[in-house]
């Protein structure tokens, strides 16, 4: 199932020859079409679904190594996967070339998109074969923002277009790797991020060793969910680098997708 099609001349892939941890990567560029695809679960599925938000800094979408390669491994456990896609560029809170500085941008449309795709998912749930109340999130770097944004930012970042606006876009319960953009001048946590009892259950992983996103993300983002009472697992290994998402790095931080089954069967979702 598609939300919607994305005609060939609206978007660009390419693949990047340098290679990481032995394979390319592909990339998604100049999205002005956003879709959805769900994939689903591997028999017997667990009535899960999750959102799979591509990181790629707002500016491309790392539609290999942190989408196809996630949805991959989420099937094999029995869990639906949506893999979103979503616009970019400068879809998000971005670093701007141009003027060598961080950007807000007027309309947030991957907010858009995410929320659209949530609803969209809840009131299919049924069709899906999932619960709808275990539908979760999961994003890397620019897509971990997301997550974050998705989790605290319910009131509709756009017009209502029909009654699937009417259903909830809070997610069940998040997952935020290596996320960006959450650490603000000072280590504050980004205004626009205001973290309730409403968050739901999250789950956060990045490495000391980050060159991209410096680990106070994930510490600022976690405090806040403590002092507002929300259940939150959180790792920070001692390697790992950026982007390393499902492929072997030999460090450690390789088992998180382990960690991550875990946590979902200590609080209920599988």
């Amino acid at each position: 199932m598609e939300d919607v099609k994305l005609p060939p001349e609206y978007s660009e892939t390419a693949t990047n020859p340098k290679r990481f941890a032995g394979r390319p990567v592909t990339g998604a560029f100049n999205v002005t079409v956003p879709t959805l695809t769900v994939f689903p679960a591997q028999q017997p599925g667990n009535g899960t679904a999750m959102l799979v938000f591509p990181g790629g800094g707002f500016s491309k979408l790392a539609i290999d190594l942190e989408g196809s390669e996630v949805r991959d491994w989420l099937t094999s456990r029995g869990t639906t996967c949506v893999l979103v896609k979503y616009h970019v560029p400068k879809s998000g809170h971005h670093y701007d070339e141009d003027c060598h500085c961080a950007v807000t941008p007027k309309h947030l449309l991957a907010l858009q998109v995410a929320q659209r795709a949530i609803r969209l998912v809840r009131s299919r749930a049924s069709e899906l074969k999932i619960n709808p109340r275990k539908i979760g999130v999961i994003g890397f770097s620019a897509g971990g923002y997301l997550v974050a944004q998705t989790s605290n930012i319910f009131e509709p970042a756009y017009e209502p277009v029909d009654e699937i606006d009417k259903v909830s876009s809070r997610p069940d319960f998040a997952i935020a790797m290596f996320p960006g953009h959450l650490c603000r001048s000072g280590g504050s946590l980004d205004p626009g991020i205001k973290v309730t009892k409403m968050t739901p259950p999250t789950f956060l992983l990045q490495a000391w060793d980050d060159p991209v996103d410096p680990i106070c993300n994930s510490i600022v983002y976690a405090r806040a969910l403590d002092e507002a009472g929300v259940p939150a697992e959180v790792h920070l290994f001692a390697k790992g680098g950026h982007a390393f998402a499902m492929r072997p790095l030999r460090h450690p931080v390789e088992r998180w997708p382990t960690l991550v089954e875990d946590w979902l069967k200590d609080t209920g979702i599988l």
